[in-house]
């Protein structure tokens, strides 16, 4: 497997590795040959992993491309809640509190590479630190109160911050981890009540409070007891067996951590945090279009730093997408050069990278949603009157283009097949697919891990069957849980 190190000055990096290439991120994100390589191991070891950083991207894109990454995301994202990671690391408190019962200081830090140290007596906690985190190289902090020593928080580290005399400590744990002989894995905790987190607030939910009643009647009727719940309630959501999320769901913001959360705790639940992580960013899903062949529209990532004539490929109008952007927010048509100006610098305060896509103009979106990998209602989203997008947010009313409901059994075969081929790259849970159809073609525009189920709209064909499906599929994961 070719081994790939990623760093923003491969020019200072000193250890000599047989058969390891030491590239930059921007490298490893524009790279064509890297991009369709096949059985990559990659080491990310940027300096920042902060959501929408560069080195967010590389793991992100690694794990779109199927290249083997660490750390990856879902890592990336346990670590800006430490209060979760502490909590994890109380399932081996006794052998921090022995590891560090010598310790005559009330506090200690010890850097970790790869599960290793510079000190034996520390390997057998770092080996299952490094478990619990799967970060290259990090340092740990532990505090001492009452004679209790406690973990307080988790710092990565890149290749600078590593000192000379710890360089040997590197290499040598490098070499153990390329050679696939490293100790410890992905650490997993282990633990018929169901909630929906839902938010009464949302201007646009998706679902609408008459189907939050059909969902709560299905769970009823299949065995769950039900609860709703708000954000205000996170600290219930290890009293459950199962957690719904009926609230649009984005990465930097209260409902992924509900999901980690319920996932830590050994808690069924809907969107699970993988999905969230690839659905909401459409950087890392045109990458898996683009590696998985799906046809979809003509793409591209732009890099903030990048000249725009790496556009000159693309013909006005076109779309400009922010990675989180949902409910047609975040998405742009420029019709010429001004308008690509004024629109990139807006766009761009919120990420380093932008999707810029070819503009395929519909009369409708077909929406395919597939729960376990399996079509169970299709519609036909109508742009807005007047406009582009099937929600048009300039306006105060009428906005909404109309919405036609079909059966499975009255969409075209080639449709469903293409959805859940796109759904099999995601996950198993529930999703609905954005297709468009243009001169007989079909082509994928996203996959949502939260889509629209609204009383009346998508449930207008198999009715209270579409919410007895869905809550069948939580019963049948808990009880294989």
């Amino acid at each position: 497997m070719p081994k790939v190190i990623i760093t923003e000055n491969p020019s200072s990096w000193d250890i000599d590795l047989e058969n390891v290439s030491v590239i930059t991120p921007a490298d490893y994100l524009t790279n064509n040959q890297l991009q369709n390589a096949k059985n990559l191991k990659i080491i990310n070891l940027c300096k920042s992993y902060h959501y929408q950083s560069m080195g967010y991207y590389v793991s992100l894109l690694a794990e779109a491309r199927g290249h083997k990454v660490i750390p990856k995301v879902s890592t990336i994202q346990d670590l800006r809640y430490p209060s979760l990671i502490r909590e994890d690391a109380l399932d081996f408190d006794d052998l921090i509190q022995d590891t560090l019962k010598n310790v005559d200081h009330h506090s200690f830090e010890l850097s970790v590479y790869f599960g290793k140290t510079g000190n034996e007596q520390y390997n057998k906690l770092a080996t299952l630190l490094f478990s619990l985190i799967q970060t290259p190289i990090f340092k740990v902090s532990f505090i001492c109160k009452k004679k209790n020593w406690s973990l307080q928080y988790i710092k990565p580290l890149d290749f600078s911050e590593v000192p000379p005399e710890d360089r040997s400590i590197l290499s040598k744990a490098l070499q153990q981890y390329f050679s696939g002989k490293q100790s410890g894995s992905n650490y997993q905790r282990k633990k018929y009540d169901l909630a929906i987190l839902i938010n009464p607030e949302e201007v646009t939910p998706p679902s609408n409070a008459k189907a939050i009643q059909k969902f709560v009647k299905a769970a009823d009727k299949v065995g769950f007891g039900v609860d709703l719940i708000t954000k205000n309630d996170f600290g219930k959501v290890i009293q459950y067996d199962a957690l719904f999320i009926r609230e649009t769901t984005n990465v930097n913001h209260h409902t992924f951590r509900f999901a980690k959360k319920a996932e830590s705790e050994g808690i069924v639940v809907m969107d699970d945090s993988e999905s969230i992580l690839k659905c909401t960013n459409k950087v890392y899903l045109n990458e898996v279009l683009l590696s998985n062949n799906i046809p979809a529209p003509k793409s591209y990532t732009l890099r903030k730093d990048a000249p725009l004539d790496v556009l000159k490929s693309f013909h006005f109008p076109f779309v400009l997408k922010q990675p989180d952007s949902c409910y047609s927010q975040g998405v742009v048509k420029v019709n010429n050069e001004k308008e690509l100006k004024n629109a990139i610098g807006g766009l761009f305060q919120k990420s380093d990278l932008l999707i810029v896509q070819e503009f395929m103009p519909t009369s409708f979106d077909w929406r395919i949603g597939v729960l376990d990998n399996t079509p169970f209602y299709v519609c036909k989203y109508y742009m807005a009157r007047n406009h582009w997008q099937i929600v048009d947010w300039s306006k105060s009313s009428d906005k909404e283009g109309r919405v036609e409901t079909l059966s499975i059994a009255d969409t075209p075969g080639p449709i469903l097949e293409l959805a859940i081929r796109v759904t099999k790259l995601i996950g198993d849970g529930l999703y609905g697919v954005d297709i468009k159809e243009s001169n007989g073609q079909y082509y994928v525009i996203e996959v949502n891990d939260n889509p629209s189920i609204d009383a009346g709209i998508e449930d207008k064909v198999i009715r209270d069957q579409l919410y007895i499906n869905i809550m069948d599929s939580f019963m049948q994961r808990v009880k294989t849980y």
